[in-house]
């Protein structure tokens, strides 16, 4: 008798599969393995001794990490996604589609017509992994989450680019007090939108569809959302019981035919040999050359430490700081003193307000009567959620809690780090002020996320994981890139021989290189300055503390209470307010205690922002998600200027000005450059006596309409839109669509040259390569309205099949220049009227500059509104009107929307009260560019600088603290010149 085995050896889980001659299974196992993959392989193959042993085995094995064990033991290896395919065709013929998901990869495998796979890269987004990180970070089980997400009342829209990103997202809806249940079916969906758009890129996913993979076997709500949006029937969605074992037995089958047959024993001898370490390469510096010398480093941190009350019987005035992080939640109560009487640092599991409830209640129960609380205050992503549900005296913004923190610690700090669980906050400080902050971007790696979700992956504790990386012999060079794409340099220093000591240091020292020269970009230590305070919990690890020190050369303060430097600064924030009494809800108001959240779509305008409304005692109301202040107050932006919000509203109106003309129907697209060109064209086709129809206002529904015909993940959101814009135009009857390629942009003497990017340049040529147009025409001429004269040839040849004449062309053409030149314009003069407002006022004034798709409210997210909210007056980029002069730049400047920024910056730096924030939109290269040119020029005129990456997410907590910190930074700089 013959068996043929397949071993499937994934990211995270190893899968057996035994057949028999009948091909019937007889023996199947599923499991994690920890990064074990040897160990447990062994372990389960000498469990199946007893079956195996005196039969012909034939094997083959499969899956992401197996073909390094092929090679070791010279056992037949098949491409998992072949080996997948074998088993479909044998089992379900008729499937025309394959949809699976794994541990850290997803594959679709197209069977219909001419066969395709395709696969996730190296990014892990959208996949188990990021799903096992979610259900942690919501503090539940995979099975828990799954139930939870049969019951949810409303979607979030919700990254899945990777786990990092994703709590960017989830985190500040947590601290917001979103439903569980709606953040359950939020990850879910947001898997489904990451598997139907970044490998489907405008295929279609034919019924019947066969669902594969664990998360697909396991995650009920998981599957009920996939066939929702691809609006699959009962009996076009297939989900078998063998779901998760598919690629083994592929492998399995695939082994019938593979190599010569052996022995149970002749098989145990080939995994022997990789069971064997290989000769491991030699690694970085140890962090410790001994224990000595540890010891001595520990003393030394030892004495950075805060003075100690006693809590029980105290008596007077007490101060509360209360910091609710991204992952942790934190409180210090201090005396009069400064002397902390208690202290509490937790996870939050999905419920910050939940933790800070009980440790008040444990802070009144044993402080008894003769405390009595003076101020409270709030810092953190959950600030505003926990100041109104507790009723705290004041918020405090991140940044100034973190400083007043070290600031206690040394007076003459140059230099603040602080890494939490997800967010990275440096700032420099100059002349006693916060110079330049400078935070992490959506993206968390490199903070201590990063770290604990290696740790879980190897089944270790955090803090059991650090300790083994101190007295590492040769640490790991993992670099410095990010959890989901360092996976697989961990996984070859495992192969290597690599101990869990060794890859712990590594990472830690990954974490510090990330800081420095990713986030900091710090060149030379001397930067920094002499004083340098590090904190946050990250920090308590003493391998990162130590990699730190070894790679700056110096030696930095980290107090005891690193972890608690938020809510202790905080605390000291209170004492300031110099209160008598606080207003936060005594120990009798916390007995009875309820609170309520609701799901609420806001129809006020056209973002349509998710809120949750959070109802307190009393008829309290904290409105979460909202970017204005329409939901609260009515009102929305409070009556300060907001060219963006202008820009956006006049073109709206010529959009949806109807046209009178009978020529043909006309199609614009709104996205991109049409959000400046179409003062051009709309008057250009309309004086040619064409029914012009402009699509949009952008929306999730746009959006959605063209999706699954995006070609690219990565490129930017803008670029995305544009395929649901044309779908539109497609839907509501458009004859023609015109979309011209343009490689010029309009000539304003700002630089070198005047392009365009490649995107908004060519993207016309992608909207023909991948979208159905339904017979409809897609005119795409490559033209430039820079040259009159050629314009008007190169139209002529292009509308010649419409009739219209030279004459004719040349007169519209006039029409559709004097109507952009008017924009311009006028658009010039309400830049200068709303610097002047801001001067009479004393409004500050943010510069937000960006390109002109970025006005678009699904692109932007309101921050616009939320920079109103805070009190600023908004102008755009391209209404400052050019400087004489060029700006001086260590770069090409040939890119018309890039002359403007650095135009802008120039004038921000000629300005009192004034700032510029740069939007940037992920995916954008070029950008990568102008980043550091504009910092340049704002550098050298002292203004501060700040970066916000946006794309289809919305939430804007971090973009929140960001504006907020800038705000408290450029009032400390007005005190001090003051």
């Amino acid at each position: 008798m013959e068996y043929k085995l397949g071993i499937d050896i994934g990211s995270t889980t190893l899968k057996l599969v035994v057949l028999d001659e009948r091909n019937k299974i007889v023996y199947k196992s599923y499991e994690r393995h920890f990064s074990q993959v040897r160990t447990l392989l062994a372990k389960r193959m000498g469990e199946l001794k007893k079956l195996l042993e005196g039969k012909a085995l034939r094997v083959a094995l499969a899956g992401s990490a197996a073909l390094g064990v092929s090679e070791e033991t010279g056992l037949p290896f098949v491409q998992e996604v072949f080996a997948a395919t074998q088993a479909v065709r044998a089992l379900y013929p008729k499937v025309n589609t394959v949809i699976e998901l794994g541990g850290e990869d997803a594959k679709i495998i197209f069977l219909k017509g001419a066969p395709e796979e395709r696969m996730n890269s190296t990014c892990a987004g959208g996949t188990g992994s990021f799903i096992d990180q979610m259900a942690a970070l919501l503090g539940v089980e995979l099975d828990e989450l799954d139930a939870l997400s049969l019951k949810a009342e409303s979607i979030y829209p919700i990254a899945s680019r990777c786990g990092v990103f994703a709590k960017t997202d989830i985190q500040p809806l947590i601290n917001d007090g979103a439903r569980k249940e709606d953040l359950a079916a939020s990850i879910f969906q947001a898997v489904v939108n990451q598997t139907i758009s970044g490998l489907a890129q405008g295929r279609p996913i034919e019924p019947p569809v066969l669902f594969l993979g664990g998360p697909l076997s396991f995650l009920k709500g998981l599957g009920s959302l996939f066939c929702k949006t691809l609006k699959l029937k009962e009996n076009e969605a297939i989900f078998p019981d063998t779901a998760r074992y598919f690629v083994a037995l592929g492998a399995a089958i695939y082994a019938g035919g593979a190599g010569q047959a052996m022995d149970y024993g002749e098989l145990m001898a080939h995994l022997d040999t990789a069971s064997r370490p290989a000769r491991r390469l030699e690694g970085l510096e140890p962090l410790f050359a001994s224990e000595r010398e540890y010891a001595q480093f520990a003393a030394r941190h030892e004495r950075a430490d805060a003075p100690y009350g006693k809590l029980e019987g105290f008596c007077g005035a007490g101060y509360l700081g209360i910091d609710a992080g991204s992952t942790t939640t934190k409180l210090a109560l201090i005396d009069g003193e400064g002397r902390i009487l208690y202290s509490h640092y937790c996870r939050n599991e999905g419920d910050p307000l939940g933790v800070v409830i009980e440790q008040m209640k444990k802070i009144y129960a044993t402080a008894g009567a003769g405390l009595r609380l003076a101020g409270a205050a709030v810092t953190g992503y959950g600030e505003q959620f926990i100041g109104g549900a507790l009723r705290c005296d004041a918020g405090v913004v991140e940044t100034v809690a973190h400083y007043t923190a070290a600031r206690y610690f040394n007076p003459k700090v140059s230099f603040v780090i602080d890494i939490g669980g997800q967010d990275m906050k440096c700032f420099r400080i100059r002349d006693g002020a916060v110079d330049d902050v400078l935070l992490n971007e959506a993206c968390s790696s490199g903070c201590g996320s990063f770290l604990e979700t290696f740790a879980s992956s190897m089944g270790y504790a955090i803090g059991d994981f650090a300790k083994e990386g101190l007295f590492a012999s040769q640490p790991v060079n993992l670099g410095t890139r990010c959890t989901v794409f360092m996976n697989s340099s961990v996984k070859q220093a495992q192969k290597e021989g690599a101990s869990v000591a060794d890859i712990s240091a590594g990472l830690s020292i990954s974490i510090v290189k990330n800081a420095l020269y990713k986030v900091i970009k710090v060149h030379d230590a001397a930067e920094l300055g002499d004083a340098i305070v590090v904190q946050g919990g990250t920090f308590l690890n003493d391998s990162v503390l130590r990699a730190f020190e070894k790679e700056l050369g110096r030696k930095v303060v980290r107090p005891r209470i690193a972890g608690l430097m938020g809510a202790f600064g905080a605390a000291l924030y209170a004492r300031s307010l110099g209160r008598e009494q606080s207003n936060i809800l005594t120990a009798q108001e916390l007995e009875t205690f309820t609170h309520t959240a609701k799901p609420l779509t806001c129809q006020g305008c056209a973002n349509h922002c998710r809120l949750t409304v959070n109802t307190f005692p009393g008829g309290r109301k904290y409105i979460a998600g909202n970017r204005c202040e329409r939901p609260v107050t009515g009102e929305k932006g409070g009556g300060l200027p907001n060219l963006f919000r202008y820009k956006y509203e006049k073109i709206l109106a010529l959009a949806q000005e109807p046209s009178s003309g009978n020529g043909p129907r006309i199609g614009l697209p709104l996205g991109l450059n049409f959000y400046e060109t179409l003062y051009f064209w709309k008057p250009f086709f309309e004086s040619l006596g064409c029914q012009v129809l402009v699509s949009g206002p952008s929306a999730r529904n746009i959006y959605y309409k063209g999706y699954q015909t995006i070609p690219s993940d990565t490129v930017c959101y803008p670029a995305k839109l544009m395929h649901g814009h044309v779908q539109d135009l497609i839907d509501r009857g458009a004859e023609v669509i015109f979309y011209p390629c343009m490689t010029y942009n309009f000539e304003e003497g700002m630089g070198d040259n005047c392009y365009n990017c490649p995107v908004v340049a060519y993207y016309p040529e992608v909207i023909a390569g991948n979208m159905n147009l339904a017979g409809r025409q897609l005119l795409m001429p490559y033209i430039s309205l820079n040259d009159r004269d050629f314009f008007i040839r190169r139209m002529e040849e292009e509308l010649a099949i419409f009739g219209f004449d030279k004459k004719t062309i040349a007169a519209a053409a006039d029409a559709g220049y004097a109507s952009q030149r008017a924009y311009r314009e006028t658009l010039f003069k309400k830049g200068d009227e709303a610097l002047q407002k801001a001067r009479q006022s004393g409004s500050k004034v943010l510069i937000l500059a960006g390109r002109p798709y970025h006005i678009d409210p699904l692109i932007n997210h309101g921050i616009e509104l939320l920079m109103s909210s805070l009190g600023f007056t908004v102008v755009s980029e391209d209404s400052i009107r050019p400087l004489e002069g060029k700006a001086r730049l260590d770069v090409l400047n040939q890119w018309t929307y890039h002359a403007r920024m650095y135009n802008a910056a120039r004038a921000c730096c000629q300005m009192e009260d004034t700032a510029l924030v740069q939007l940037v939109s992920f995916g954008c290269g070029i950008d990568a560019i102008t980043t550091d040119e504009v910092k340049a020029i704002l550098s050298r005129g002292n203004r501060l600088y700040t970066q916000l990456k946006i794309d289809e997410i919305n939430n804007l907590g971090a973009v929140k603290i960001r504006l907020r910190s800038l705000l408290a930074a450029m009032e400390e700089r007005e005190k001090l010149k003051a």
